[in-house]
């Protein structure tokens, strides 16, 4: 679709679609934030935090005098949007990883969230899931009170989403059908990232296992029946433990991610060989030039370069495009995948084009192909702006899916 704000600047309108996308599981309001991004310059990242940090402070102070006046529901749904709303206004400015005004908006969005949480019957519990020598956060959905064994989603973000904005990209729409689940920050995922100090590392089999390992203990877990899913940059993520934990029942990759390598060569203008060949090399002032200018032309590469580093702690951003070639499903990772796949795909995805298409060839395992369209106004990444309607269908396969094993024992 065409933009509806931001013309000309990609990066700000898909962020807006994502945040009006979230409004279908509570995470926003159409008003407040056309009244928030009307106040934002173009491009000016100071602006964007400015008025979304306004925005959050305003609804949240308007949902802690709803729980002061005993109004649950209200309070839970302005703490909701407020998180989302927090989560908005640090997303730029990690250009800058001392920049202060990132942590205070990333804590007021987890606060936001917890106290969203404890609203909701039943209350989603925050957990620390045990993992090599510290913990990682995340949120346990029941679906009601009655604490039996319920088919389950595992669930994550990706690139640069965090545990909490999962409410709005999966969680909420499975625990309504009847799931248990369980979100979860990894290393690199904002929550590991900002209190753990973790950084992304590309053999995510070894997040997942032990976040299995922990569900397994959950009595409301089938241990029998766990799905992964995992969004946007999860999309390689989730097939990546599959392909190495056979315990996983199913895989719904959230965009379908196969080689992350293609996303940090491909401004380059290179051979691949060539360009993996430089981007590892010890010195290359061509190349880090070459890909500064690349920044300063392209914003989408601009804020992803330097996200990229932060969450990876690459010192230079040639460093973090070469960190990016590690994450990948080739040499025959994709095909050790055994359980059902599903693999969406966004027709006008402006991140990952492509990507969805490659991950389903290179499968041998039971795989379904899921394309969203122009059309059906679902085109974008991770089909942000579609919600409602892309979790059906991907809840619809999964209930599928589910249905053909039997339950586990009752522990």
């Amino acid at each position: 679709m065409d933009p509806i704000f931001f013309p000309d600047h990609p990066s700000f309108w898909y962020e807006t679609l994502r945040t009006l996308g979230h409004i279908a599981y509570g995470g926003a309001d159409f008003g407040e934030v056309a009244a928030t991004v009307q106040n934002i310059g173009e491009g000016d990242y100071d602006s964007w935090h400015d008025q979304w940090l306004a925005t959050a402070d305003r609804v949240a102070g308007q949902a802690r005098s709803s729980r002061e006046g005993g109004h649950r529901v209200s309070a839970r749904d302005g703490f909701l949007r407020a998180s989302n709303y927090y989560r908005c206004a640090e997303f730029f400015l990690h250009g800058d990883h001392a920049d202060p005004r990132i942590r205070h908006a990333y804590d007021a969005s987890v606060t936001c969230f917890r106290q969203a949480a404890e609203l909701f019957t039943p209350a989603i519990t925050p957990v620390a899931i045990p993992y090599e020598d510290t913990t990682l956060p995340g949120y346990l959905y029941r679906p009601d009170g009655d604490g039996a064994p319920r088919p389950t989603v595992v669930m994550f973000n990706g690139f640069d989403g965090t545990a909490e904005e999962m409410h709005f990209f999966g969680a909420a729409a499975a625990a309504e059908r009847g799931y248990t689940v369980l979100v979860f920050d990894g290393p690199g995922q904002p929550g590991a990232r900002h209190r753990q100090g973790l950084m992304f590392r590309p053999d995510w089999e070894n997040v997942v296992t032990p976040v299995l390992d922990f569900a397994q203990t959950l009595p409301e877990v089938d241990a029998d029946r766990i799905a992964v899913l995992g969004a946007s940059m999860g999309g390689y993520l989730a097939p990546r433990a599959a392909a190495f934990d056979h315990r996983i029942a199913a895989v719904v990759a959230l965009d379908g991610v196969y080689d992350l390598g293609d996303i940090s060569t491909a401004p380059l203008g290179l051979p691949r060989d060539e360009a993996e060949r430089r981007l590892r090399a010890a010195h290359d002032p061509e190349l880090d030039a070459a890909i500064e200018a690349s920044m300063a032309t392209d914003p989408t590469l601009k804020w992803a370069v330097e996200h990229g580093m932060f969450t990876m702690n690459a010192a230079t951003p040639r460093a973090f495009c070469a960190a990016y070639l590690d994450y990948h499903l080739r040499d025959g990772i994709a095909e050790r995948i055994t359980c059902p796949v599903l693999v969406c795909s966004g027709e006008g995805d402006g991140f990952f084009q492509g990507q969805p298409e490659k991950l389903y060839a290179h499968l041998r395992c039971e795989k379904t192909f899921l394309p969203f369209t122009e059309t059906e106004g679902a085109e974008a990444h991770c089909q942000s702006g579609a919600q409602r309607m892309a979790f059906a269908r991907v809840y619809d396969w999964l209930d599928t899916v589910m249905a053909r094993r039997p339950a586990g024992p009752a522990r």
